[in-house]
């Protein structure tokens, strides 16, 4: 994953334009609807009967019109039959409800199992994505695109649609039926469409462009939230509630300004559309009573073209909204189709199979390594060393040398740019991922905690696991004891990112998420390093636990918890160094190791 760089498209959160290329991407989201594409049908018919039942209204007025200024005779027949026409007229208002209700129904439940399907499937690809990917975005702005971007689709798709295709619908018969009854007054009404059709694709194309910044603006604020709440103890330890309060309330007023300019915009537009519409209707008005008057055309006919007038002119004025928030759906699609577009790790979301064999031995070759966003900066270079069967390996150096990115290769979280990692004399890219993952472990320096329980967090690794497990595991972290103190036990819930526990008991919570989990490879990232000396006590005790039996890569910045290593190896800028057991490397008086010892104890 080290030399695959994510998609510039979305990294970048460009705003697109209304091309080819856009509404093919957008559209692509519609693959989602094939499994319901015959409910999709149902609907589509249901929406055209209502809309049918709608336009049966201006034929059956004008006919009552007619019959009504017709001759003595004419009236006397309506009279006759103004039983059967009141019940024509309930019965096309009563199957427009019907039909209304049951296509109501069935768009909502296409669009609802559409949504849930591509709601699952974009998490789900977001999960396999490699690290690289999430190095370079920011978690605020992927929840964005799940949760806003996915329900703009939603509401496009549940009504914006059914809408749009009616007014479209109702736009094209409705003229069919104008032309129906005067050619005259079609053509002076149709006049002013030429007019609209340009207004509206200048205008399509900017409020894009404006709706795009918006969601944008948007998309940051979450950002803000995100980083601001999860890091609300440093926000209150420094104080910084107003500075955080100003950032977040200048990006607010960013989308505010954009948004009233988009309202402005939107407002002349719909405002132009009323013009043109009714301005149509009255021009239409003034021919038919000239048409009416040459005797060219009957009363009930100008009664029902004028309906039908103010049909479309209704269809036509609601079309601009409507297209609007398509536009905004279609930008939402687009950044949905890019997450997706993003290449996934080879990881299975399968249920696990049989553990993977493994012995555990670990080999860098010849490992060089840098990442993707800073290619001009190596963190590895030329890294050789192997780790036997059940080993304990420590990697020691300063800031920067290269020891968590040791880790990273190791699991695999990126690959090597040139040389390999091999598990059991195997390269570790010929494994399957997820199997490979599953026979490792990791005690990260910066424990993270699910919101969950105490038995959940440690059960991570293993969620089948028994209590009677569960509870071994804890109690072979030295977690078993404090877990018994809570009321709760461990059902007690840890809280946000495991807030309610202090370092010491996250790391033993770790810990035995670990020894639940019964890894080949171990690895310890500074489990220590943060801990006062009780806790490093009861956590180091743990770890020695932990790795007996195990092929185990620590990581340590205190050298004084790596001096039982079998074999302790010296990193410097991206160079393995020295490498040896504790008194061979202190015995050298030349060594990193040595003036890394000598400065921690004239620290301490």
């Amino acid at each position: 994953m080290a030399g695959r760089p994510v998609s510039k498209a979305f990294a970048d959160a460009p705003r697109p334009k209304l091309d080819k290329a856009t509404l093919r991407k957008a559209v692509r989201i519609f693959r989602y609807l094939r499994p319901h594409r015959f409910s999709m049908v149902v609907g589509m018919v249901l929406l055209l009967i209502t809309t049918s039942l709608a336009l049966l209204f201006p034929g059956l007025l004008g006919q009552l019109v007619d019959a009504a200024k017709g001759n003595e005779a004419a009236q006397q027949q309506l009279f006759a039959d103004i039983d059967k026409v009141a019940l024509t007229l309930f019965a096309v208002f009563l199957g427009q409800a019907v039909f209304g209700y049951f296509r109501i129904v069935v768009f909502n439940r296409v669009t609802t199992d559409m949504l849930n399907q591509l709601r699952t499937d974009t998490y789900e690809h977001l999960l396999r994505l490699p690290m690289i990917f999430f190095a370079k975005n920011r978690v605020g702005e992927l929840n964005s695109r799940i949760s806003a971007d996915v329900s703009m689709v939603q509401e496009a798709l549940t009504s914006n649609l059914a809408e749009l295709v009616r007014q479209v619908l109702t736009v094209a018969a409705g003229v069919v039926l104008l032309a129906t009854v005067s050619w005259d007054l079609t053509l002076t009404m149709l006049s002013v469409i030429p007019v609209v059709a340009i207004v509206a694709v200048f205008f399509g194309r900017f409020v894009t462009k404006l709706s795009k910044q918006v969601q944008d603006k948007i998309a940051e604020t979450s950002v803000i939230v995100d980083e601001t709440l999860q890091g609300i103890q440093n926000v209150k330890a420094f104080a910084n509630e107003r500075w955080e309060a100003l950032r977040y309330g200048r990006v607010v007023n960013d989308v505010r300004m954009l948004a009233l300019k988009s309202g402005r915009w939107q407002g002349a537009f719909v405002s132009f559309i009323i013009l043109c519409m009714f301005g149509a209707i009255v021009l239409v008005i003034w021919r038919g009573v000239r048409l009416m008057a040459a005797g060219e055309i009957s009363t009930g006919e100008l009664v029902t073209f004028i309906m039908y007038s103010i049909f479309i002119g209704a269809s036509i004025g609601g079309l601009p909204e409507v297209i609007n928030r398509m536009l905004k759906a279609i930008g939402a699609s687009e950044r949905l189709m890019d997450l997706q577009d993003e290449v996934p790790e080879p990881v299975s979301l399968s249920p696990k199979s049989a553990p993977l064999a493994l012995q555990g031995a670990v080999r860098f070759e010849q490992v060089s390594f840098h990442y993707a966003t800073r290619a001009d900066i190596p963190v590895l270079q030329n890294v050789d060393f192997t780790v036997r069967p059940g080993e304990r390996v420590a990697l020691v150096g300063p800031s920067g040398a290269g020891k968590s990115t040791v880790a990273a290769l190791a699991l695999r979280f990126y690959d090597p740019v040139s040389g390999r990692v091999t598990i059991d004399g195997r390269d570790a890219r010929e494994y399957d991922l997820t199997a490979l993952r599953d026979r490792m472990a990791i005690v990260p320096q910066e424990v993270l905690l699910f919101g969950g329980t105490i038995r959940e967090n440690i059960a991570y690794g293993w969620p089948e696991a028994t209590t009677e497990a569960v509870e071994a595991a804890a109690r072979k972290a030295n977690a078993h004891d404090f877990i018994s103190t809570f009321p709760q036990g461990y059902e007690t819930v840890v809280g946000e990112r495991g807030i309610q526990l202090s370092g010491g008991q996250r790391q033993r919570i770790a810990i035995a998420r670990a020894v639940l989990k019964d890894p080949a490879i171990l690895i310890l990232d500074e489990a220590t390093s943060a801990l006062d000396s009780e806790s490093e006590r009861l956590v180091q005790d743990a770890l020695d636990q932990l790795m007996q039996g195990r092929t185990s890569i620590v990581i340590a910045h205190r050298l004084s918890t790596v001096r039982n290593a079998d074999r302790i190896l010296v990193l410097d800028k991206g160079v393995v160094l020295e490498s040896g057991t504790h008194d061979e490397l202190i015995a050298d008086v030349h060594g990193l190791y040595h003036s890394l010892s000598r400065l921690q104890l004239a620290n301490a």
